[in-house]
């Protein structure tokens, strides 16, 4: 089995809720949204990268892993294009898991029951150019719904800018919470685009939508750590 792999780092998480926790990144290519947003567009493309092997990424992992490793992320792109292929490699290390995904290949999931963590992004009309669909967010519902069942650990993240709508979170929040279990407080991080200079003069607005998210899930404001360390 083999997968486009874009590169395979050890580095220190720099976003959600295992902020600082030393990872091996496994970055696939290939994405199926396309995102204004994006700080991996040399991920969207399936038809780039090198294409290696379960045991050929396994190998890599083992040469990279160090006494504080605590979890391997897989992400990309859209880490679910490749589902087959992560869960080979979870079958095959002891090591915790991050997926980092979008959300919305939910039938997908059921290939990845052995996994620890989800990392799952909450997108916005306001995210895309043109190709915003309805969709999108009830996948990313149904995504959520099945990683409760499956007993996954689950945080959700949410890019803002300066320009984002207080109504479209809090319109989009409300539908999440009103289809999910009313015991399930899920943790939601509100991230800050980078660079962080866009926010001079704004930051009112990053209370505003931690008050907006606070109605409906637990929530927490982020930036991205790993840029002001300046590593990948």
């Amino acid at each position: 089995m083999d997968a486009p792999i874009i590169e395979i780092f050890s580095s220190i998480q720099g976003e959600g809720l295992l902020i600082g926790e030393r990872q091996i990144f496994v970055r696939f290519a290939g994405c199926n949204l396309d995102c204004t947003y994006c700080d991996t567009k040399n991920s969207q493309s399936a038809n780039v990268g090198t294409i290696m092997s379960v045991n050929q990424v396994l190998e890599k992992i083992e040469e990279l892993s160090t006494p504080d490793l605590g979890s391997i992320s897989y992400t990309g792109g859209e880490p679910m294009l490749h589902a087959d292929f992560i869960s080979e490699i979870i079958k095959k290390t002891k090591t915790k898991s991050l997926l980092e995904t979008n959300g919305t290949l939910p039938n997908e999931l059921t290939k990845l029951e052995d996994l620890d963590w989800a990392s799952m992004d909450i997108k916005l009309p306001e995210h895309f150019d043109n190709t915003w669909s309805d969709n999108i967010l009830e996948n990313e519902i149904s995504f959520i719904k099945l990683l409760i069942e499956q007993d996954t650990k689950l945080y959700c993240k949410l890019v803002v800018l300066p320009s984002t709508k207080i109504s479209t979170v809090e319109k989009v929040l409300k539908h999440i919470s009103s289809e999910i279990p009313e015991h399930m407080e899920i943790p939601l991080i509100i991230q800050p685009a980078s660079p962080l200079e866009l926010w001079e003069g704004n930051t009112d607005k990053l209370f505003q939508f931690s008050e907006v998210a606070g109605k409906y899930m637990k929530v927490y404001t982020i930036p991205q750590i790993h840029k002001f360390l300046n590593i990948e």
